[in-house]
């Protein structure tokens, strides 16, 4: 393929949108899937046929707890809650033009609120159309590389950039690349590792950019393997998420056969492929090292470092591991230059996130915020606050490892710095919402057992010193805790943080030490209240979950 049979496959991609005035776009992300969007489409297929409406699946819309999802042309609206019941109805508003009660214009608080580059064709594209992609310029930040840049060009475009790993850590990410450029191995091979093994408990960024766009990483990869001089590449995706596995490989098969995978790609001499590695569920793949071990058949535990994976890493060559939304933000880059997207956010974490929205809030789903938003704003704007009844408590940032942050810090900029000073993270991107009858003993045992059951058992401070703590959580919970044993929780915990091996079993203790900072009254009331508090929270937790 040559640069100019890109251009006309966008062509004819935009000729066939602009062409086609009428259309039911279903979304057919897990979320609206589990919701029964695949039943209502079956009924739409034919109904849609005998209207002259097209049909079109897309992906994720962010309003997940809302499906199934419809987007209709002409107007650009949006339908929640379709069912099979729904789609008669919705044609013929479609057809007259004239839209009922049940349609969501995309000017709502949810959608104006946000700015969306790593979701930008989410609703755009069918997921599963190369076409698609292209006509919405993709592809075309790697037709500019190849033939516009060189390798350290690439680099400095991505470290003038600002952006940083969106895995959790925020490492910068053209630092990693350049790290990775200097690194030679001895048989020349070098290796890209795009890391989808997203194990947040309520976490689903990641999930739904692979396979709502699936080629938007693979653009990725493909430029990062250019800039650094490596010519294969793997995903490592989750098991459990059958969907993403399944558009992964599609959109691989699809860019081989349109030469943008392989052999000279572009005609520029450049070469690179693209595999799909399966997880099986173990959180601490998560960690560049584990994940490395995973991939070569070994058992998924971390190594010490250095050295790093960049020197050396997949079968001792250097090898650079960059996470889903990291990848996604590269396209962008390159087509739009470095100051626009440094332009976003505030000071050193620029650009956008996306956030997995949940808990105990109006608009559960995902969204995407320029960086510095506070968390007032997502929470009470975009999210539309507490469900009526409840009042907001806290909000628990970045998963297991992360922490909680109280409502006195609600107009706290969404920054790596300002959160890591309220003891939490960014994390990959979960925010879970808590309210008045959420207990913080309860959330900092919830996450804490998750973490002694996904510890990989390597290293002592982490596999002893998490079951010792949980031992502790327990003990409270069941009435039996003394005071002595909050300060032994601290003990425990802040060793952890500086002897375990990797970051699970560095950041394991955040939610509690983060609950015993802000709600040590409601530890007290575990130990001062005894047995009958104890099961009293039992049977409010018992009664929560029906």
């Amino acid at each position: 393929m040559k640069i100019e049979d890109l251009k006309q496959i966008k062509t004819s991609a935009l000729a066939r949108k602009q062409g086609c005035s009428k259309r039911a776009c279903i979304c057919m992300g897990s979320a609206c899937i589990a919701s029964g969007s695949k039943k209502v489409k079956e009924s739409l297929d034919p109904a849609a046929a005998k209207e002259g409406i097209e049909v079109q699946q897309i992906g994720c819309q962010g309003l997940c707890s809302s499906g199934p999802i419809m987007v209709t042309e002409p107007g650009h609206v949006l339908h929640t809650h379709v069912g099979d019941n729904h789609v008669d109805p919705i044609l013929q508003e479609i057809k007259t033009g004239a839209y009922g009660p049940k349609a969501i214009s995309f000017d709502s608080p949810f959608y104006k609120k946000q700015k969306r580059i790593v979701l930008e064709n989410a609703g755009k594209i069918d997921p599963e159309r190369i076409e698609d992609y292209i006509g919405q310029d993709g592809y075309f930040a790697l037709a500019k590389v190849l033939s516009e840049y060189k390798p350290e060009q690439v680099i400095e475009v991505i470290k003038s950039s600002g952006l940083r790993g969106r895995g959790g850590a925020g490492f910068p990410t053209g630092i990693k690349w350049t790290l990775m450029a200097q690194s030679k191995s001895a048989d020349g091979r070098k290796f890209v590792i795009c890391n989808g093994d997203e194990g947040d408990p309520g976490a689903f960024m990641d999930r739904s950019v692979m396979e709502d766009d699936p080629h938007r990483i693979l653009e990725g990869m493909l430029i990062a393997g250019y800039a650094v001089g490596a010519n294969n590449g793997f995903i490592y995706v989750r098991a459990e998420y059958p969907f993403a596995v399944e558009r992964l490989n599609l959109a691989i098969e699809q860019a081989r056969e349109k030469g943008l995978l392989g052999k000279n790609i572009l005609e520029s001499g450049f070469a690179f492929d693209i595999q799909i590695r399966l997880g099986a569920g173990a959180f601490v793949c998560g960690e560049e090292t584990a994940l490395i071990a995973s991939i070569e058949g070994k058992r998924g535990s971390p190594r010490p470092r250095p050295p790093f994976p960049t020197t050396s890493g997949l079968w001792g060559c250097p090898t650079m591991i960059n996470n889903v939304e990291t990848l996604a933000n590269i396209a962008p880059i390159i087509r739009n230059g470095a100051p626009w997207f440094s332009a976003i956010g505030v000071g050193k974490s620029v650009g956008t996130k996306v956030f997995a929205l949940t808990g105990n809030i109006v608009n559960t789903g995902l969204i995407e915020v320029p960086m510095g938003m506070t968390l007032r704003e997502i929470i009470f704007d975009i999210g539309g606050g507490c469900p009526k009844g409840l009042e907001f408590k806290a909000v628990q940032t970045g998963g297991p490892s992360g922490g909680l942050i109280t409502k006195d810090y609600l107009d706290t900029p969404i920054t790596y710095e300002h959160l890591q000073e309220l003891g939490s993270i960014m994390g990959s991107g979960g925010m879970v919402v808590l309210t008045d009858k959420d207990c913080m003993v309860d959330l900092a045992k919830f996450y804490l057992n998750f973490c002694v059951d996904e510890s990989c058992g390597k290293c002592a401070p982490c596999r002893v010193g998490g079951y010792q703590m949980a031992k502790i959580l327990d003990k409270i919970t069941k009435g039996r805790g003394v005071i002595e044993d909050l300060a032994l929780l601290e003990e425990i915990a802040l060793a952890m943080k500086k002897a375990s091996l990797c970051g699970l079993g560095q950041t394991a203790p955040n939610p509690v030490l983060s609950t015993l900072r802000y709600f040590r009254n409601e530890y007290m009331a575990y130990i001062e209240g005894g047995a009958k508090y104890a099961r009293q929270k039992a049977k409010e937790l018992a009664e929560k979950a029906v």
